[in-house]
């Protein structure tokens, strides 16, 4: 009866999570109890009128659409990004580039920003890869990894000052980080 009641509560309101909850779990006790004929030992699952659905308003779908396409996005998000990564294995700078900023259409993600200006550090693109080590940046102001890229593309554009201050701002956090310290010796001797 419990799974019946659920059921009908979510035609009033298909937004109540703990109806959704209480539906997967009584789904699971049944098919244990039961086995994979369990929905014939039901009684029937009344029909709620529309005006009694008046609750299940507009708002409250909209939060459960978009809740499912946010999921969907991320998904997609995270297989380009794993894409892009395995272009990176291969050398394939440019293709990476495309699938990271796809990723990043559905997915404001820092690993992506980062991985994408690696990318455009291999092709010379030192400006590209200083906004998107700043994108990194704003999306986590610690990220080692944008503040090492952003130092190096900073020291290829000629802007020492800054691309030094990446680099002491990186060493706040790893002072033993080898590849900082290498380059901000490259750096102090220019």
């Amino acid at each position: 009866m419990a799974y019946v009641d659920y059921k009908t509560a979510l035609q009033v309101d298909c937004s109540v999570q703990a109806a959704h909850d209480g539906v997967n779990r009584m789904t699971k006790a049944l098919l244990e109890k039961d086995g994979v004929n369990w929905r014939q030992k039901l009684p029937p699952i009344p029909t709620v009128p529309i005006s009694a659905q008046t609750r299940w308003s507009i708002p409250s779908l909209r939060r459960v659409m978009n809740k499912t396409a946010t999921t969907a996005g991320m998904e997609r998000a995270r297989t380009l990004k794993e894409e892009g990564n395995e272009l990176v294995k291969k050398g394939n700078h440019k293709k990476a580039v495309e699938k990271y900023s796809e990723s990043l259409k559905l997915n404001q993600e820092c690993a992506t920003y980062t991985n994408r200006a690696l990318c455009y550090l291999a092709l010379k693109q030192y400006k590209e890869a200083v906004q998107d080590c700043s994108e990194a940046l704003r999306l986590d102001p610690k990220n080692v990894k944008a503040l090492y890229r952003r130092a190096q593309a900073l020291k290829e554009l000629k802007d020492y000052k800054s691309s030094i201050a990446d680099i002491k701002s990186l060493l706040k956090a790893e002072p033993k980080n080898t590849a900082a310290l290498r380059l901000l010796q490259e750096l102090n001797r220019t």
